[in-house]
Order: structure tokens, then C-alpha cells, then sequence
């Protein structure tokens, strides 16, 4: 039977992973990009703006609201979607103490 590794890792380890997973694909940060400036943005907006499908680009909204990194609502045919800023700061403070830290624990030359 096999063993579920992600358990042998802290929750924080396993949530700044995630955070770091929704980032790994382009598309996605030229998606927060545009809510950012917007503010708040329809998903027929984004699909204008980018070079990509409308079902493509409702699959990385939903990668981003999965990972707690976007609020939206859906009203009707419209979904509106805007930036979790309260995760965005939660995380940032997590991989500034974690990049701190790593350079503090290896501050000599290597290799």
C-alpha cells in the first residue's frame, strides 16, 4: 500500500508549495496582472486580454480561487473575480522568512 508522502511535511511547508503551484504557470500571473490593474474583472475581460480561450482561462481562475489567491462570485452568466490581497500578504511574509532563513543557514561560499 502506498504512503502518502505530503504527510511527512509541515502544513506550512505543504501551504507555501501550494501558493508556489498556482504561480508556476504563465497564464496565471498575466491573470493576476490584469486583476491588479482592474482591481476586480469580469472573466469575459480577461479571455479580451489574453491570447488564450475562454475555458482555458476559467481553468486557471479556478487553480487561482482553489489556491485561496483570488475572491469571485458568479452571477448569472458574468463571474467577477479580484486578488485575495490578505493570502498574497500572508504568503509574501512566509517566503521572505523562509528566504531569510535559508540565506542565514548558508551565508559561506559554496562549491
Amino acid at each position: 500500500m502506498a504512503v502518502h508522502k505530503k504527510e511527512e511535511f509541515t502544513q506550512k511547508e505543504q501551504d507555501l508549495a501550494n501558493f508556489a503551484k498556482a504561480f508556476s504557470h504563465p497564464a496565471r500571473i498575466a491573470i493576476l496582472k490584469v486583476l491588479a490593474q482592474k482591481n476586480e474583472c469580469i472573466c469575459g475581460e480577461i479571455v479580451e486580454i489574453l491570447p488564450l480561450a475562454q475555458s482555458t482561462v476559467s481553468q486557471h481562475l479556478k487553480e487561482l480561487k482553489n489556491a485561496g489567491l483570488i475572491d469571485g462570485s458568479i452571477d448569472g452568466p458574468r463571474s467577477c473575480y479580484c486578488i485575495n490581497w490578505k493570502a498574497f500578504q500572508k504568503f509574501s511574509t512566509e517566503f521572505n522568512s523562509l528566504f531569510n532563513n535559508l540565506k542565514i543557514k548558508n551565508d559561506k561560499a559554496c562549491c
